[in-house]
């Protein structure tokens, strides 16, 4: 199972037969860094299963396709890993059922709804403290000031990271996604994730061991002393896993929080509708992850030759669900391309399907919830500023996995802070 090489059957049979796109790219950062859904449209109308020869992937883009081979993991399966040419690592992403279940059991007990209830008063008062450090200025820079720092802050806390070591995390998953911007050997992004990878693996170890003797109240101290069914996790499961909990819980809400935002500035009646009515929150929520579908793609790798679509795969090839596409087919989603907080039904892939499932979905939408009520109570009147003419000025990252803007200035009427006292 999963070939190094492609197997002399894929190359025999595989040949494009359908319309072929010079602009498909899937596994280059750069195709990514650009808005990508006129290509993906393209995709979908002609060519909804395509193999991207460039990436040598099998690009799904219609959501029902998504759907269905989400839930087939004995013929596409995780374990060869998530992304591609990266192989599997020992976390649950990288697993499946059994396997998988087992692992998710542990990890499933820091995220009980009464852990993900009990978080709402700090998550207020961190979405309070970044606003009150911005409030009197008229202006921000709303990626780095407003959007990151509350997922950082609050996973950074959960996984026992002081508060003065806060930026070093951010430039671990930061240099980590940033390395994955294609097939290389000698990219400079590639080495430098690879080092972030390690420095961060150190610094887990050292919290890893300091909670195996003195548990606290945090998600790292449940992951180390989590038992089902007679499992524990070992030491690199524990690290493995904290690092997965932080890039899925860091990275992917800032992107939803800043591009959410940016669509509420280039709808102001939707951002004065919801300032006036908070009951709209919620579908907000969904249809900003909808829209933004931060993490762009999850591979899967086949375990038998198949046939699917139309197109002949074989054992070992690997396949990118891209979720972006899915999210804007138009056989599921009415006008897919307008963005309306108060979109229903709404049943988004933003989170993935199936037992894959993203496991933090509700930490997220809490979060989500809370910044843009506090956003809505306190800089009602922001807005983009002058200086950017349209959205390639946010600049979006060069990255295939998790991506979204790296800068959004923004202004709005200085207002005096609230003075809480967030951690």
């Amino acid at each position: 199972m999963f070939p190094d090489a492609v197997s002399d059957f894929s190359a025999m049979t595989r040949r494009a037969d359908h319309p072929i796109n010079a602009n498909v790219d899937l596994v280059a950062g750069e195709f990514w860094a650009r808005n990508p859904h006129e290509t993906l449209t393209w995709m979908r109308d002609n060519a909804p299963v395509y193999w991207d020869d460039a990436g040598q992937v099998w690009g799904i883009t219609r959501y029902h396709d998504v759907k269905h081979i989400s839930r087939a993991p004995d013929t596409w399966s995780s374990a060869g890993g998530i992304r591609p040419r990266v192989p599997a690592l020992p976390m649950m992403i990288d697993m499946d059922d059994p396997q998988h279940w087992q692992r998710r059991k542990l990890v499933n007990r820091g995220f009980t709804p009464r852990m993900v209830r009990d978080q709402e008063a700090k998550i207020r008062r961190v979405c309070d403290d970044l606003i009150d450090r911005v409030c009197e200025k008229g202006q921000c820079d709303f990626v780095w000031d407003i959007a990151a720092p509350l997922p950082l802050i609050m996973i950074g806390d959960a996984l026992g990271v002081a508060p003065e070591d806060r930026d070093t995390l951010l430039h671990w998953s930061d240099t980590l996604l940033r390395g994955l911007v294609g097939i290389s050997d000698d990219n400079p992004a590639m080495l430098a994730a690879a080092e972030a990878f390690e420095e961060y693996s150190d610094y887990a170890s050292k919290v890893v061991a300091d909670r195996r003797a003195k548990p606290r109240d945090d998600l790292m101290s449940v992951l180390v002393h989590a038992e089902v069914d007679g499992d524990r996790l070992d030491h690199d499961s524990v690290v493995h896993e904290s690092l997965l909990i932080l890039v899925g819980g860091d990275e992917t809400t800032r992107h939803v929080i800043s591009g959410g935002m940016y669509q509420l500035t280039l709808h102001p009646e939707q951002w004065r509708a919801l300032i006036a009515d908070r009951t709209v929150l919620d579908s907000a929520v969904e249809e900003m992850l909808r829209w933004v579908s931060p993490i762009k793609n999850m591979a899967r790798t086949l375990t038998r030759d198949t046939t699917y679509g139309g197109q002949v795969m074989a054992e070992g090839d690997e396949v990118l669900l891209i979720y972006p596409s899915a999210n804007r087919d138009a056989a599921v989603f009415d006008d897919p391309f307008r963005f309306d907080i108060r979109r229903t039904p709404n049943e988004h892939l933003a989170f993935g399907f199936g037992s894959h499932f993203c496991l933090g979905n509700s930490l997220a939408r809490l979060e989500l919830n809370v910044m843009f009520d506090r956003l809505a109570d306190r800089l009602p009147d922001l807005r983009v500023s002058d200086e950017i003419g349209d959205e390639a000025d946010l600049h979006w990252r060069a990255a295939n996995f998790v991506s979204g803007y790296e800068r959004m200035p923004v202004v709005f009427t200085p207002t005096a802070p609230v003075g809480t006292a967030a951690p």
